[in-house]
């Protein structure tokens, strides 16, 4: 492959939510010395986010698989640690399994008081945590062409990553049920298709003339170009609880890019298929995460998830072994064996309701597994 190539640097950002370890309810005020410590020990990789509530952390810019690891591990221990000595604890679920959103306090900060001003109640209730994959793509044209290639995967990863199935306590019977709140917000969704960057571009200053954004990142497609970094940045993903499948849907996605990348160097492409029915299977993927499979759009019916991945990994098996992450993509199959966090929070919720226990304690034993989870590998 052409050495002048994309660099495919990865950058992982993850938001967590904080919880008090003896009500295993959402803090709704946590001390202001807590995020003082976290960023004395951890620097500007963790920021406060829109409620007090959670708390996000970004990996430097990563030129492997094992460097971003090694960076979410020393990030997560480090807010383990911290949140700990305070009584509290990270989770790293996109959605808590009981509290409530109008109870949270929202940061203030100027962007975050803007956007709940602009956004009312569509803001407010944004009580949900997302896992963020830049890609280091430097070449603006070629950022646009993946782009519009990758969107077609974007129902694919998010199936792998549902972490979200409860809401105020009780089961929604989606395994994402996170991007239905956020889906309440504009410019969110499969990203639109653009023919070149300067389209795009274009398309951007009619929003910021009009006044209606400052600048591109106001767009909170599912796969957007970052506004900030030469980078592709996908946004579908709901926030993995175990680090190593954090890992693993970071190093697919790359490996997909560079596949895209690779085939475009043999003047080859991934087949364009309409927004309307990569949605239908991004809605299959937020119901059922992979438990139903998804629509096969060359064959034009539903297959299943098994063997959807079972093709992906033979088409990027060449390019996971040209980054040096092929362990981190065959461990997508163990996702598949014992369910995502979804899976794992609902199996635990009917046990305890098996044995006898109520609705809400049922709902703490979630929390306490999502502690342990959280914290499982680091």
């Amino acid at each position: 492959m052409n050495n002048s190539g994309p660099k495919f640097t990865i950058g992982v950002e993850e938001e967590y939510l904080l919880v008090d370890q003896e009500s295993r309810a959402l803090v709704i005020d946590p001390p202001e010395d807590l995020m003082h410590e976290c960023q004395q020990r951890l620097g500007e990789q963790v920021t406060a986010e829109l409620l007090r509530s959670q708390i996000e952390i970004g990996t430097k810019v990563c030129g492997s698989l094992q460097e971003a690891r090694d960076d979410l591990v020393r990030l997560r221990s480090g807010i383990k640690e911290v949140a700990n000595s305070y009584g509290l604890a990270p989770i790293a679920a996109s959605t808590h399994p009981f509290s409530l959103w109008h109870h949270q306090k929202h940061t203030r900060k100027e962007r975050y008081d803007r956007l709940t001003v602009e956004m009312q109640g569509a803001a407010r209730r944004l009580l949900i945590c997302g896992m963020h994959v830049h890609v280091g793509i430097e070449d603006d044209e070629l950022r646009i062409d993946l782009m519009n290639q990758m969107s077609y995967f974007l129902p694919h990863l998010l199936a792998l990553s549902c972490s979200s199935p409860f809401w105020e306590g009780r089961n929604t019977g989606l395994k994402s049920y996170r991007l239905t709140v956020f889906d309440a917000l504009p410019r969110t969704g499969v990203p639109e298709r653009f023919a070149s960057y300067a389209e795009y571009q274009r398309h951007v200053r009619v929003l910021v003339d009009a006044g209606l954004i400052d600048d591109a990142t106001r767009i909170w497609w599912d796969l957007r170009p970052s506004a900030k970094f030469p980078t592709l940045e996908t946004r579908i993903m709901d926030v993995c609880t175990r680090v190593d499948d954090t890992v693993a849907l970071a190093a697919l996605l790359v490996c997909i890019l560079r596949m895209l990348y690779r085939l475009r160097t043999q003047n080859q492409r991934w087949r364009m298929y309409t927004p309307m029915l990569i949605r239908e299977n991004r809605w299959r993927a937020m119901r059922y995460s992979f438990d139903e499979g998804l629509i096969d759009l060359a064959k034009g019916r539903v297959v299943p998830f098994e063997h959807l991945l079972n093709e992906l990994l033979c088409l990027v098996a060449e390019d996971a072994e040209a980054l040096g992450c092929t362990e981190e993509i065959n461990s997508l199959q163990h996702i598949l064996q014992r369910g995502t966090s979804a899976h794992r929070q609902l199996r635990k919720y009917e046990l305890e309701l098996a044995a006898g226990a109520s609705n809400a304690d049922a709902l703490k034993a979630v929390v306490d597994k999502l502690i342990d989870d959280t914290a499982e590998g680091l």
